[in-house]
């Protein structure tokens, strides 16, 4: 399977083509960008979207991840759990994302940008420059370059009126997120636990 990468640098592109992830409900699996095939831990579905976690069996700096793939807001909320020694100062992390839902299959689209949420403290859109070059290089179409701009501002607008709750700002739009927890037997310390939203 050719990755995007390589596409990329056939093409002599500056940055990668929209990184697509597939998740196939019914094997208990997350096919990655690069192609690789994930087990997943826990699969859930509700009415506003997917949620998933599994470990991250050899990566450096995280040992799993819990995500909700949300389609009517195109974003992708992850809240990550951080190998000894590497933690970040981030709660969550949205991926601006075309979601694709279908009895057995989900699919997601990236569209460059992504925001790290600071829970009640602030946040920042991330990865701006991928997203220029990419509309530059044709790598996304004036249509979904505009609805990845209006679903970023969106978000952006949301969470701040809500000063930094993104839970609340879900809340506002009909969705109530739920974490199982780390999905892992690796003792990684529980991300930092969130204030109660008013």
């Amino acid at each position: 399977m050719t990755t995007q990468r390589e596409i990329a640098e056939r093409l002599g592109l500056p940055v990668h083509p929209p990184k697509t992830e597939v998740f196939d409900l019914a094997a208990g699996t997350n096919t990655d960008p690069k192609g690789h095939v994930r087990t997943v831990s826990r699969f859930r579905r509700e009415p506003f979207g997917l949620y998933l976690a599994r470990p991250l069996p050899g990566h450096p700096r995280l040992a799993a991840l819990e995500s909700w793939l949300l389609p009517a807001l195109g974003l992708r909320v992850t809240r990550w759990y951080w190998r000894p020694g590497h933690e970040r100062d981030i709660d969550l992390y949205l991926d601006l994302v075309d979601v694709e839902s279908g009895d057995g299959e989900w699919r997601t689209v990236d569209h460059y940008l992504d925001l790290e949420v600071r829970q009640g403290r602030g946040l920042e859109l991330l990865d701006v420059d991928e997203f220029v070059l990419a509309v530059q290089s044709g790598l996304l179409d004036p249509t979904t370059a505009e609805r990845a701009m209006r679903r970023s501002c969106a978000a952006i607008e949301g969470i701040t009126r809500c000063g930094y709750d993104l839970p609340k700002w879900l809340r506002d739009n009909d969705i109530e997120l739920s974490w199982g927890g780390q999905p892992t037997q690796d003792p990684v310390p529980e991300p930092r636990s969130l204030p109660p939203s008013e």
